[in-house]
């Protein structure tokens, strides 16, 4: 079964690493994902640029609307995302538990919709 584990923080939980300390934090997540990748575990991860870098498009009536900016002004931004492959909800927040960002942030897990042993992962 796929689960998404979507990163959420501030700019402000890493703003006390030093350059240092902030490219071994990124190397973490590196490691982490060879890790992973090494067990089976990994389907894709990727870091995303800040959230004042967004665009927010919106379809209503027919007519196209697009936002510079996030859907909604929040203290915490989406990050990245991890998202993994688990034979179980249980293994899946293990796994989101070994994100490095788990200790600056929050990691949200869910379960891709459709997703199951079995369909490999497809959604209808």
């Amino acid at each position: 079964m796929r689960y998404l584990c979507m990163i959420y923080g501030t700019d402000d939980q890493t703003s006390h690493l030093s350059p240092h300390e902030m490219d071994m934090y990124l190397n973490e997540h590196l490691d982490y994902d060879e890790q992973l990748q090494a067990h089976g575990k990994l389907v894709a991860s990727e870091a995303l640029q800040p959230a004042e870098t967004a665009t927010t498009v919106r379809m209503r009536r027919n007519k196209l609307s697009v936002t510079d900016g996030p859907f909604a002004e929040t203290s915490e931004q989406l990050g990245g995302f991890y998202l993994v492959e688990a034979d179980s909800e249980e293994e899946a927040l293990q796994l989101a538990a070994g994100i490095p960002s788990a200790r600056f942030s929050h990691i949200e897990v869910r379960r891709v919709k459709g997703s199951s042993a079995n369909a490999g992962g497809r959604t209808p």
